[in-house]
């Protein structure tokens, strides 16, 4: 069995490393945090319809490094996802896709909560819900492993999946436009077109 050089782990990996590892280097800074120290991060991170009205890259970047619930499952619900998409895709277009997936699923689902907040379909106070986490970036990654990944790594992928639906109740609440579950919708849908458009244009054209 041949074994990879450390360097050429975390080289082709690069994308899986840096992210758990800052995902967990921020939950141990909270976790250090007092109460209101810890809630005020989440607080200034949550990507709400008021925060991103007033630091919208703040928020778009830290709600993804920062967990409210079930902080201690989320390092390996990453890694089942990222490093078998990360080997799929590669370093640039992992991130590039899983950041799509966080960026445009929490514009798509606090766009509605604005809507319906404006025309009065939703109490003003729903523009300060805390929506912070990484499963906006895991479902994408999740969508890389499934179609893109090796047999190992979907399996994996397929997991992680299943322990988001059945344990974390991703995709609740979808019929009433709930936030979190629109949002976990939208970046699937975002990973799963990036993949298709780069499928194709990958594809020879036909000889004129």
């Amino acid at each position: 069995m041949r074994w990879l050089p450390l360097r050429v782990i975390f080289t082709r990996y690069a994308v899986a490393w840096a992210y758990l590892g800052l995902f967990v280097l921020t939950s141990v800074v909270c976790h250090a945090l007092p109460g209101s120290g810890r809630a005020a991060v989440i607080s200034w991170a949550s990507t709400s319809v008021h925060n991103l009205e007033h630091h919208p890259a703040g928020s778009l970047t830290g709600s993804a490094f920062v967990a409210q619930d079930a902080v201690a499952a989320w390092p390996v619900l990453i890694a089942l996802a990222m490093f078998g998409a990360n080997r799929a895709l590669g370093n640039l277009r992992t991130a590039v896709v899983c950041a799509a997936g966080q960026i445009v699923g929490t514009l798509v689902s606090e766009g509605i909560v604005g809507y319906r907040v404006a025309h009065g379909q939703l109490p003003a106070a729903d523009r300060y819900l805390i929506d912070v986490g990484p499963s906006y970036v895991v479902v994408a990654a999740i969508v890389i492993a499934l179609l893109l990944g090796s047999w190992p790594a979907r399996v994996a992928a397929g997991i992680d999946l299943i322990l988001l639906i059945a344990v974390g109740n991703i995709f609740g609440g979808l019929a009433s436009l709930q936030v979190s579950a629109v949002g976990h919708v939208t970046a699937m849908a975002v990973a799963g077109a990036g993949l298709l458009l780069r499928r194709q244009a990958a594809q020879p054209r036909p000889a004129a």
